[in-house]
């Protein structure tokens, strides 16, 4: 296993332990980097009108198209480690 996907399972791991619950888009930010980093650029059909959620995760995660996948756990660890640190929501 390398480096960033140790970090990433770790990160994985700590989001679940957050001092406090982010905000929605920040929700949206781990959900979209942690779907990137894990299997790559979205694929499959667009979630239809009746899905709200999902189609704001699959935008979420299609506006990262074209993210390496080792960018998006860099990211991930960063924004997780930056929640457990209090400095964003």
């Amino acid at each position: 296993m390398s480096d960033i996907d140790a970090q990433f399972a770790k990160a994985q791991a700590d989001v679940k332990d957050l001092p406090e619950r982010p905000g929605n888009l920040t929700l949206l930010r781990l959900y979209a980097l942690f779907k990137q980093g894990s299997v790559g650029d979205a694929d499959g059909d667009k979630p239809g009108f009746a899905d709200i959620v999902g189609k704001y995760k699959y935008d979420a995660w299609s506006a990262l198209t074209g993210t390496s996948q080792d960018t998006a756990k860099q990211q991930y660890v960063e924004l997780v480690e930056s929640l457990k640190n209090g400095e964003s929501a």
